[in-house]
């Protein structure tokens, strides 16, 4: 039986944390990689020597589509977002791997989303062809209260059925989407730039995209810290329209 005998108290936020916990890339990684093709295995110092012919081989890549050199090297992050942002991200399988936490294996803890003031609440449109724009004060406030309503039934309810004996796998049905999980995501720089290009809205985009803006969140935090990682990389994305090679 879980020990519920003091329970916590639902907390409520709408951020979400990204954190780049191990990584190995780097621009040299994609040069080394490319390299090896004409010219055999290659020091780091020489393929350092000419930076401006790295940045044209990278920027020749990304262009014409060579993807395989963006594969040879890695990142793992840890993400903490709503479990409605997580069935979205696991979508993504080619180049990425994933371990969430367990609701069969440890009590959930009672950290839910609710949409902060920043959101856009109204959906206006025929699907296809829509836009979101922000909602009222009335309709923020009502989606607030809601949602923090539902959420403090739902986790009370848990704690019960927990309480009573019932398998943690089984009472984490009564727990809503909006809750959050963590999980740790390892993935490449070709697999990220695909991810991106359809989760991030950006003005350099040849292919327009339409994420949700939760996801949107994490895609930003991700690519923010991958661009000091590889920034000759990540300065081709941009400049060839953020076209996965």
């Amino acid at each position: 039986m879980t020990d519920t005998s003091a329970p916590l108290a639902p907390s409520f936020r709408s951020d979400m944390t990204v954190e780049l916990v191990k990584h190995s890339a780097a621009d040299t990684d994609v040069l080394w990689a490319a390299r090896v093709s004409t010219a055999g295995e290659q020091s780091l110092d020489e393929l350092n020597k000419d930076p401006e012919r790295s940045k044209g081989l990278i920027n020749f890549l990304m262009r014409d589509r060579h993807g395989s050199p963006f594969e040879h090297n890695s990142m793992t992050f840890f993400i903490s977002a709503p479990l409605f942002v997580f069935r979205e991200f696991h979508r993504h399988r080619v180049g990425w791997s994933y371990n969430e936490e367990s609701g069969r294996y440890r009590q959930l803890q009672p950290v839910f989303y609710v949409p902060g003031a920043s959101r856009k609440l109204v959906q206006q449109g025929r699907p296809g062809k829509y836009e979101f724009v922000e909602g009222t004060s009335e309709q923020h406030a009502l989606t607030g209260r809601a949602m923090e309503g539902v959420y403090r039934t739902a986790y009370a309810t848990y704690l019960e059925m927990l309480e009573a004996g019932v398998a943690r796998e089984v009472a984490r049905a009564v727990l809503p989407v909006g809750l959050y999980s963590s999980m740790y995501a390892t993935c490449n720089a070709r697999s990220l730039m695909h991810f991106l290009g359809l989760r991030t809205q950006h003005e350099q985009a040849k292919v327009p995209s339409f994420p949700q803006r939760e996801i949107e969140m994490v895609g930003e935090a991700m690519e923010e810290q991958w661009s000091k990682l590889m920034p000759l990389t990540h300065a081709a994305f941009n400049a060839n329209g953020r076209v996965a090679p």
